[in-house]
């Protein structure tokens, strides 16, 4: 779209405390300073701010003004109590876990399309698309997985592979991430603590060696098209999980054919189902998460390639609701 001839957008992001971030790498922060840059304005929201009056999706607003600072990254211009359909776009940032909360705030998100707003990562999507189990739409791609709540499948799986991660399917950022050798005297009651006693869903997949060296690939893809360049995160020393979170630490890539396979076999997916802002993760020559609700990276790889990935989202974002716009017209 021609910036000298774009409108305004009114975006409300859905996030965890404004204040709580660390804004030297946070994600949203880059996507709202961006969208600050292209003339647009930005509310802030958190969970508690979404409501239903009377059949109409709304919320609390905060408008505020952003700024590229470790201390001071944001200031409070107004408030206001309003329909959400007053809005052009929200971008729903809410990290997990995904419960009963997410999954209402994503009813409130769904009545807010339906009064004209883009909400990106499209709401029934985020309810439909769990980030460890949409795997399974594309085994091609995958190493050997299951999920299931049985401890014996499970033990059955392990004992076919050897060596196996298990992870629960609500969590995120290497949270209660489980690597089970066959032979470890702590099978069982890994199973059973992760399982909550054969009560909760978990995924379970084959252990892939080269994290050890070569680390946890999170490739960013916008409407279904990837960025050609991303971070692998290297576990740190006795640590087995590729998490920036609990202390990995990131290098850039460019991304190779095998990745770029990956995305073309996932992509059309994605943008079917109005995932227009994915991470993904990749270990070796396998994917192994589809994160769709909060995910991160773009600082690091504009770190490393001085990139812009927030100007190629938007570019995306103002593009689609231009078009959205000249229909209704």
């Amino acid at each position: 779209m021609d910036q000298t001839n774009k409108k305004c957008l009114k975006i409300g992001v859905v996030m965890d405390p404004i204040d709580s971030i660390n804004p030297k790498k946070d994600t949203s922060l880059a996507l709202m300073l961006e969208a600050q840059a292209r003339g647009h304005q930005v509310a802030y929201l958190e969970m508690k701010d979404l409501f239903i009056l009377d059949g109409e999706a709304k919320g609390k607003l905060t408008w505020v003004k952003l700024f590229n600072s470790q201390s001071n990254w944001f200031e409070i211009q107004s408030q206001e109590e309003t329909s959400l359909g007053d809005l052009d776009v929200i971008l729903m940032r809410k990290d997990p876990p995904f419960d009963i909360e997410f999954i209402m705030s994503t009813y409130i998100l769904e009545l807010a399309e339906a009064q004209g707003v883009l909400v990106v990562n499209k709401a029934q999507s985020l309810r439909d698309v769990n980030e460890k189990v949409f795997t399974a739409w594309v085994p091609q791609c995958c190493p050997p997985s299951i999920l299931t709540r049985s401890k014996e499948r499970l033990k059955e799986f392990l004992t076919k592979h050897q060596k196996i991660v298990v992870k629960p399917t609500g969590k995120m950022g290497g949270q209660s991430i489980f690597v089970i050798a066959e032979g470890d005297i702590n099978t069982n009651v890994i199973l059973e603590e992760i399982t909550r006693k054969e009560t909760e869903y978990v995924q379970a997949q084959a252990y892939i060696p080269e994290i050890e060296i070569k680390g946890d690939k999170r490739i960013i893809l916008i409407n279904g098209e990837p960025i050609p360049y991303g971070i692998t995160r290297i576990p740190s020393k006795g640590d087995h999980r590729g998490n920036l979170a609990v202390g990995a630490k990131a290098e850039g890539f460019k991304l190779t054919d095998q990745d770029l396979w990956i995305c073309r076999e996932l992509g059309p997916i994605l943008k079917d189902k109005g995932l227009l802002f994915v991470g993904i993760d990749v270990i070796g020559d396998y994917l192994t998460e589809i994160n769709v609700t909060s995910p991160t990276g773009i600082k690091e790889i504009d770190h490393f390639f001085s990139t812009n990935c927030a100007a190629e989202f938007y570019s995306c974002i103002e593009e689609i609701v231009s078009n959205s716009k000249t229909k209704l017209a």
